[in-house]
């Protein structure tokens, strides 16, 4: 069985029951993720003894916010489209990914799924070897490419091939109000550096463990169409679903992007038995990931 054909099997009311969207669920998780930035970012500020071991934990917590813009690019965390652009818009403000640009680009890669010459996300290549893993694993490559990204923008180059031209005004427009925002964010560094303890180098040390967890989600799955085999959902703790809004269920999102993440356990429960690309824990599939290029 092919996504589509699982989909299409679904009763109409199992469906609806799916794609059911509300503000509440979405609302109780952002505020359980932003109340925990803010609680952590407040120890750091205040320099609680050990404040500095905090840091890590806090970028951590700010760079898992990808997984919030990630889901609003499909307007489905709350059922406000008010809330959802703007949320997405926070998100990617502080993980300087324009979410006007990234709306396209991961629907690109939703509609061509690790299909060679058609995802976006593969435009970069899978690390192979120790190195080129260490180098992408470090975050070094992303933030040089957020910041040509931005570059371009800002110069209103909007220019990738599936950005569609009545969207590009709009693109390169929050990324110039983006551009506004770093540059107040860096005018404040002459008064107080607490933003630099807060959210600069936390999500230096966090984007790392954000790339480990991105790898996982298509890296050496079979380039086809079919999301039951070029997707991997991870079985992982309630913590770490927690923080990614549910993704690590990733083959059930891309087999059916309209249910919200507070539904996909309930789309899990339905398709476990036609998982075919899996893995038991981040740490098990890092592991086999390096062991394959040994």
């Amino acid at each position: 069985m092919d996504h589509r054909a699982f989909v299409a099997g679904l009763a109409p009311e199992v469906r609806a029951a799916l794609t059911a969207r509300t503000d509440a669920a979405g609302l109780w998780h952002l505020a359980g993720h932003l109340g925990a930035i803010a609680v952590v970012g407040g120890l750091i500020a205040v320099r609680v003894p050990g404040w500095w071991a905090l840091t890590p934990v806090q970028g951590m917590l700010v760079v898992f916010l990808f997984t919030l813009e990630h889901e609003a690019t499909h307007k489905t965390p709350f059922r406000s489209l008010w809330i959802n652009e703007q949320a997405g818009r926070l998100a990617g403000f502080l993980l300087l990914l324009p979410f006007e640009w990234f709306r396209y680009f991961h629907l690109a890669h939703h509609r061509w799924t690790n299909i060679e010459g058609r995802d976006p996300e593969l435009a970069g290549g899978k690390p192979e070897g120790w190195r080129a893993w260490a180098w992408h694993v470090s975050g070094v490559p992303y933030w040089v490419a957020e910041l040509r990204l931005m570059a371009a923008l800002v110069r209103g180059r909007a220019e990738a091939d599936y950005l569609p031209d009545g969207a590009k005004r709009r693109i390169v427009a929050e990324a110039r109000w983006m551009a506004v925002g770093y540059a107040v964010v860096l005018a404040s560094l002459f008064w107080t550096p607490v933003v630099v303890w807060v959210w600069i180098v936390p999500v230096l040390l966090g984007q790392p463990v954000l790339r480990l967890y991105l790898l996982a989600e298509h890296g050496d799955c079979p380039r086809v169409a079919n999301m039951f085999e070029n997707t991997r959902t991870v079985f992982t703790t309630a913590l770490v679903r927690f923080l990614a809004w549910n993704m690590p269920y990733h083959v059930e999102h891309h087999v059916y992007p309209a249910v919200p993440f507070h539904r996909l356990p309930a789309l899990h429960a339905l398709m476990r038995a036609e998982l075919r690309v899996t893995a038991e824990g981040y740490a098990a599939y890092t592991r086999d990931y390096l062991q394959r290029r040994l």
